[in-house]
């Protein structure tokens, strides 16, 4: 990936990308005052450098049904790669599982889980004790979202 220095027209396109990535070519330009060329250019070499990793959608989990939030504190009873490898695979698997990070502190691993109800909760625990290594879990549910989806402050 080629290395890139970002200027301030970079950083208002970025900016402009994190409130609204369905803009065209020619909004995004108007917004950042630039031609739509020169904007272009600028979209493809802040992708082509990794700054700009993909584009998503922002759906309703209540409308989808998936208004249950759980975040999952596990802890391995092994701490080597072989275990840390089973579970990452393992996990990577999981649907309803929608992040997992390393951390430090109490936890090895703290996961986000959707699901619609406290059976599927239920299920995918059942799936999360059942592996290999795992020794702990913690689950802490969410009983109101305050904030979420928030850009990057940049």
């Amino acid at each position: 990936m080629p290395q890139l220095s970002l200027d301030a027209t970079d950083m208002r396109i970025l900016v402009c990308l994190q409130r609204n990535g369905r803009l065209t070519n020619v909004e995004l330009a108007e917004q950042v005052s630039l031609s739509p060329s020169p904007c272009l250019r600028r979209v493809r070499a802040l992708e082509e450098a990794g700054i700009i990793t993909g584009y998503h959608s922002s759906l309703s989990r209540v409308k989808l049904n998936l208004s249950m939030t759980v975040f999952v504190d596990l802890r391995l009873s092994h701490h080597n790669d072989q275990a840390s490898d089973e579970f990452e695979q393992a996990v990577l698997k999981m649907p309803n599982v929608i992040s997992c990070y390393l951390v430090s502190g109490a936890a090895d691993y703290r996961l986000e889980v959707v699901v619609s109800n406290l059976q599927g909760y239920e299920s995918l625990l059942r799936q999360l004790q059942s592996l290999p290594f795992v020794k702990d879990i913690h689950s802490n549910f969410v009983i109101r979202v305050v904030k979420t989806e928030t850009p990057l402050p940049i």
